[in-house]
């Protein structure tokens, strides 16, 4: 099929979003053709799932336009999207699994007969649209018996009844081996020759430049670029993606320069920490006072390594010594009774109590540790809120306000005072300066410079590699979840951490 160039599939102009305190959107242009298949990537609050949300009718558009080949529309909820032929396939399948696959494949678009659905003409064409994808199974089995990847493919067949002609993909591979993965882009290719718009979501770099055309960069909210993927070059798109940091940060003094003593006893030790589907055996060794960062994009196993350091999912291999004795971390009580705290990435569902006040957040740590049976005396509270709402700056420096009414960046100090209360050997920082503003990023820092300088060792993810770079005396690097090398930070710049998360430390210097 010639694909027409002049009216794209889906034309986004001016898109901009905004939510109360965040501009989600910030007008944002997207071009998707048809017979393409057009990656869209960004890290953790880069736009992506917002712009999909748009195109799908989940969110309203305060301003802008969406126009479906060539024909300005507009949304209102999903149904009109599917409607204008914009169908979309998640991550988690969104299909009833206690139904069969043929079932699934015709839901809501039945043949029916005077006696009501056909149930044979359902079977019969699921049977027939399923092998217009390569895929010969029994229709009148059970959908949960099937593999993830088959419930892909159903899920896709399902969108090609109701005559797609947009097809989302977001994150469809993420649970999928290497030969389903396989299977499944040629399934994307197929519909892509035969004239379907593709949008693929993924933070696998290595499928983006298998199955893309074109790629369209986000970051903050904000259009980066789109290029044709064949002349983006791996390291430019990583840069893209991450950004640059701004003078006042570079302003921060790195604590890479201060020799550690790695011929003492780590603080902690894992030897081939993994589990299976989620991340490849991993060693990893942290110092006392020493800040090891985490590197690579969103999905390289950054997060999903320190939650099993953490006990926040079990692992399945490997083992952890703490000062040097074996160590039993299966669940977060048992990591926070060997002095390891843990601030998760999403503050929101993991982190802050929004209906507490600023002092009940900063204590609660304090207060599970004793258990409900030993609450804390008022003077002490009182003293301990009153000591770190002043060491971090937390503003306004009301311990009585609600934490839900502070900005993202204070709601990150009062966690973070939250976990430093209960005086760890070890703090696990997951994204700690996301979304939050410049000042309010500063200021964190420099508090984990001052805290590892003063004898606690921190590991620190973030997707700004620069402040990785100036945090960390080591970077562990991760890609596709598994760890693919460590670099010593006093000798590498970012355009070399960069490089070595793109070609996975091909032709670079560990």
């Amino acid at each position: 099929m010639t694909v027409n160039e002049d009216i794209p599939a889906v034309a986004m102009r001016g898109i901009t979003i905004s939510f109360p305190g965040v501009l989600a959107l910030d007008d944002v242009d997207f071009t998707l053709r048809r017979g393409e298949v057009h990656a869209l990537m960004g890290e953790n609050g880069a736009g992506k799932s917002t712009l999909i949300k748009a195109l799908t009718g989940v969110y309203q558009i305060d301003s802008g336009t969406i126009a479906v080949d060539g024909e300005e529309r507009v949304f209102a909820a999903t149904a009109d999207a599917q409607a204008a032929g914009i169908s979309t396939v998640y991550q988690e399948v969104n299909l009833s699994a206690n139904l069969s696959v043929g079932e699934n494949v015709m839901l809501g678009h039945e043949p029916r007969g005077r006696a009501g659905i056909d149930w044979r003409a359902v079977h019969r064409l699921a049977a027939e649209h399923l092998a217009g994808l390569g895929l010969t199974i029994d229709t009148r089995s059970i959908l949960s018996s099937h593999s993830i990847a088959i419930q892909q493919l159903v899920a896709i067949s399902r969108a090609m009844v109701l005559d797609a002609k947009v097809l989302i993909l977001d994150e469809p591979t993420s649970s999928l081996d290497r030969g389903e993965v396989e299977r499944l882009f040629a399934v994307i290719r197929e519909l892509r020759d035969h004239g379907v718009a593709i949008l693929f979501v993924s933070h696998f770099l290595d499928q983006v430049y298998e199955i893309s055309d074109r790629i369209t960069v986000l970051r903050n909210g904000r259009l980066v670029g789109e290029h044709v993927a064949a002349d983006l070059p791996r390291d430019s798109l990583v840069s893209q993606m991450i950004g640059r940091e701004l003078d006042e940060l570079a302003a921060i003094s790195r604590t890479a320069d201060r020799a550690i003593d790695r011929t003492a006893t780590p603080v902690l030790r894992a030897t081939g920490l993994g589990r299976r589907g989620m991340l490849e055996p991993a060693d990893l060794d942290i110092y006392e006072g020493e800040v090891v960062g985490l590197a690579g994009l969103l999905g390289s196993g950054r997060t999903e390594l320190v939650r099993l350091l953490y006990g926040a999912d079990k692992a399945d291999s490997g083992t952890v010594e703490i000062g040097g004795r074996p160590a039993r971390l299966t669940s977060p009580r048992h990591a926070i009774d060997h002095r390891i705290a843990f601030s998760s990435e999403d503050r929101r569902a993991e982190g802050i109590i929004a209906d507490l006040t600023v002092a009940e957040n900063i204590v609660l740590g304090i207060q599970a540790k004793r258990g409900w049976m030993r609450p804390m005396r008022r003077a002490e509270r009182d003293q301990v809120v009153s000591e770190y709402i002043t060491a971090l700056g937390v503003r306004p420096a009301d311990p009585d306000m609600l934490v839900r009414n502070l900005s993202g960046g204070n709601q990150q100090k009062v966690l973070l005072a939250r976990w430093l209360a209960t005086a760890p050997q070890l703090i696990i920082l997951d994204e700690p300066t996301r979304g939050i503003d410049v000042g309010a990023k500063a200021d964190i820092q420099r508090k984990v410079a001052e805290l590892s300088a003063q004898g606690l060792s921190v590991i620190f993810i973030s997707s700004e590699l620069e402040e990785v770079l100036r945090l960390a005396q080591r970077v562990v690097v991760m890609r596709d979840r598994r760890r693919i090398g460590e670099l010593d930070s006093s000798t590498v710049d970012l355009d070399l951490l960069i490089d070595y998360i793109a070609n996975e430390g091909e032709g670079s210097a560990a």
